[in-house]
């Protein structure tokens, strides 16, 4: 199983719409695919149509009671800002998720998962950096944009000294992209000419489509796949699978 982490420690960012958009893209190519969601606000679960009443066990359980993932598919409201606090106490608590993943064969169940992480630099992000093969980091076209992205860069380099010295970056997504925004057009274009190749080619449109589809619990790909935002997540899916090892999607 490949596991990557879609994380930007500065909220607004889009990270949980590309979490749910890329999982679902992935998932109709025909990848067995996995969504945790790492985040105590719950909006890739809510975004799902997982209402709080169906939520009976949770990520909470996967990292502090040790339970399967099999258990906690359907993520509760049971508190995962308690989870951040009681994993200061918990021995390996850094490394409690990747832990979790290959406990019982799970990594065998799927062929990726995507973590969607909490906004924010604290224990469950480094589980989730931990814990996975690669990081996708969403980056809204905002003049601050590369601001935050320095300090997350600053956060997996001590990640790959102290944890996981394999983790890599897949990309960079480029977020709520507005053609009629002379300044989007600029900051895209100062990232690329910071990151290179780094910088997916597919940029996500601003799109009310995107911002509608969580109401309904849907992922914006089944709520109207021929939006340009779907159409946008389904060409960075595309992007995404180009850039995995080739030994990993062949097993």
């Amino acid at each position: 199983m490949i596991t990557i982490a879609v994380a930007n420690q500065k909220g607004g960012v889009g990270k949980t719409t590309t979490a749910i958009n890329i999982a679902t893209a992935m998932a109709a190519s025909g990848w067995r695919t996995l969504l945790l969601d790492l985040d105590p606000q719950g909006n890739a679960s809510t975004g799902l149509g997982l209402s709080a009443a169906d939520r009976d066990t949770s990520s909470y359980d996967l990292l502090i009671e040790g339970l399967p993932i099999s258990r906690c598919a359907h993520p509760t409201t049971q508190d995962l800002s308690g989870a951040e606090v009681e994993l200061v106490t918990v021995p390996d608590r850094a490394e409690r998720l990747r832990q979790a993943l290959r406990r019982n064969g799970e990594a065998n169940r799927h062929d990726i998962c995507f973590i969607d992480c909490p906004p924010s630099l604290g224990l469950l992000t480094l589980n989730s950096l931990t814990a996975a093969d690669t990081l996708l980091v969403p980056l809204q076209c905002e003049f601050f944009a590369l601001e935050g992205l320095s300090q997350l860069l600053q956060t997996v380099e001590r990640v790959q000294q102290q944890f996981n010295p394999e983790l890599g970056i897949v990309g960079i997504a480029l977020t709520m992209f507005d053609r009629r925004n002379r300044l989007t057009d600029q900051v895209a274009d100062d990232v690329r000419e910071c990151l290179g190749p780094l910088v997916f080619s597919t940029v996500i449109p601003r799109n009310v489509r995107l911002s509608e589809a969580p109401s309904h619990g849907l992922p914006a790909l089944v709520y109207d796949h021929q939006c340009t935002g779907s159409m946008a997540y389904i060409a960075l899916a595309r992007e995404l699978i180009g850039r995995l090892p080739k030994e990993r999607i062949a097993a």
